[in-house]
């Protein structure tokens, strides 16, 4: 079982409009609306990949409600902490013209030391048992700076790994605590290491660094979009994969790509078929309106078309 922390989740929504125009009524032509936030599309990937998932968080209102209730209509298992206020909601905009997407993000509820710490008890009583644990996205207001960095080791206690995808003091606070693989992107990779982060050569080189920050044994990956990923391996070594597909809706892309790995290693595929499902995962949700939707067939077969390299 993989257990998924959305400690920030939100009700993800996409208009798509022939073009965008500022100051202007719009009337959308497609939407979609998801049960979101980044935990929440991993836990939504690795699903539709065929993992057993449980999927947990914050929520609040009736907003929240919704997102549990969307949740449980797609066959996803989840258990929630509930505190005072209204979940938030994201907003993507795609400009049919070639414009490209434009994205409004909700800051979340407060959810104050108390809501906090429930989680925490949520997580511990979830871990034992399973083979992996993700943390994904943003911590909400309210949450301790090291409130991620105390769910990397409620989970080592439990003799979890942990795979980690945030950014920003969390980030860095929780790459202390040690998980046993990290994965950011590019733009993350810079924040945590205090400089640009562009190229593939300077992927590689941060997630080098960051591996060096982590516990023997442990992985980091930086991705860079349809540019692909860097992985440094656990054994010391490196692999780096790209998929010449690009699909018109890559929000939650990085997510399914967290998904489809943490999938395949769970199932105990080496590295280069896991990074190969993870390619594959990420593109497919990129086919699709709504973050963390993929067909699996369709990602399966996009991971063959991977390559792969040192």
């Amino acid at each position: 079982m993989i257990v998924c922390v959305a400690a920030n989740p939100s009700i993800d929504k996409l208009f798509e409009v022939e073009r965008l125009r500022i100051g202007e009524i719009h009337r959308p032509v497609a939407f979609a609306q998801v049960p979101g936030g980044k935990g929440l599309n991993v836990a939504r990937a690795a699903h539709a990949l065929g993992a057993e998932v449980t999927a947990t968080g914050i929520l609040a209102g009736h907003a929240g409600r919704w997102v549990a209730e969307a949740l449980a209509a797609e066959g996803v298992r989840a258990s929630f902490v509930w505190v005072e206020g209204e979940t938030r909601a994201s907003l993507s905009v795609a400009d049919r013209s070639g414009g490209g997407l434009t994205e409004f993000y909700e800051a979340g509820t407060e959810v104050g030391p108390v809501g906090w710490s429930r989680l925490e008890a949520l997580v511990a009583e979830l871990v034992p048992g399973a083979a992996w644990l993700t943390i994904s996205g943003n911590a909400p207001p309210g949450a301790p700076p090291e409130g991620y960095a105390r769910i990397v080791r409620l989970a080592q206690d439990a003799g979890v790994p942990v795979a980690l995808d945030a950014r920003e003091a969390a980030l860095a606070l929780a790459v202390e605590a040690g998980p046993a693989l990290v994965k950011v992107n590019a733009e993350e990779a810079g924040g945590l290491l205090g400089r640009r982060v562009a190229t593939a050569e300077e992927a590689r080189e941060a997630a080098a660094e960051i591996r060096s920050r982590l516990p023997r044994g442990a992985a980091a990956i930086v991705t860079r979009g349809a540019e692909g990923a860097v992985v440094a391996l656990p054994d010391g070594g490196f692999l780096s994969g790209r998929l010449y597909a690009r699909g018109p809706y890559p929000v939650g892309s990085g997510d399914a790509f967290l998904g489809g790995l943490v999938t395949a290693l769970e199932r105990g595929e080496a590295w280069p078929e896991a990074v190969r499902l993870a390619l594959g995962a990420a593109a497919a949700n990129a086919e699709v309106p709504g973050a963390g939707r993929l067909d699996a067939e369709r990602a399966r077969a996009l991971a063959r078309e991977a390559e792969l390299g040192p």
